[in-house]
């Protein structure tokens, strides 16, 4: 997969996934695929990040499966795992349409920038920092739901870290930490300003 396409090809595998009025979070796996703990990251924080977030609890659920990915690649695991309660979760395709296509742009952009450096930050133990925090962010996230706009601000950050993994693009793994710290302020300006 070239960096110059990478992240708009996962947009495209899950667009190519729906069929239907609603698909389960295990047929978004089964497209994305159980090695692709990136992709599967990328796409459940980008949908968290959309307007699709506007669905009840999507933001509770992007924090779980994102827990859960960023163990199992602390764990060292080749196979993503996720308990059936959140497989079994379905997600309306129309809403995950509007999401893919309001994405669309701005992943656009992003490809613009993509390469690979900062090779190390993907090496042990450099690499355990970021999930460790990502871990930390994803047990707040549930909470932000009640703030609105913060459950996307954290998603946002997630998403940016996803794409700094599968392109190897160790800035974007600086810059999605850098936001990270950034998070609590921009909860408290915009939740309660």
């Amino acid at each position: 997969m070239s960096e110059s396409r990478a992240l708009s090809d996962v947009l495209d595998r899950l667009e190519a996934a729906v069929d239907g009025d609603e698909i389960t979070v295990q047929e978004i796996i089964e497209r994305l695929g159980r090695k692709s703990f990136a992709s599967v990251m990328l796409i459940f924080s980008l949908i968290s990040t959309s307007p699709a977030s506007a669905i009840p609890g999507v933001t509770a659920v992007v924090a779980a499966i994102t827990f859960l990915l960023a163990a199992q690649i602390i764990l060292g695991r080749d196979h993503l795992w996720l308990p059936g309660l959140i497989t079994r979760r379905r997600l309306s395709t129309d809403k995950l349409c509007k999401g893919i296509g309001w994405l669309r742009r701005p992943v656009h952009f992003v490809e613009r920038f993509l390469k690979t450096r900062l090779a190390f930050l993907f090496h042990r133990p450099w690499f355990y920092l970021p999930l460790v925090l990502i871990m930390a962010l994803t047990l707040l996230m549930p909470f932000m739901e009640l703030v609105p706009t913060s459950g996307s601000i954290a998603s946002a950050v997630i998403a940016l870290f996803a794409a700094g993994l599968l392109t190897r693009d160790g800035a974007l793994v600086v810059a999605s930490m850098l936001l990270l710290l950034g998070v609590p302020l921009a909860i408290w300006k915009f939740g309660f300003s």
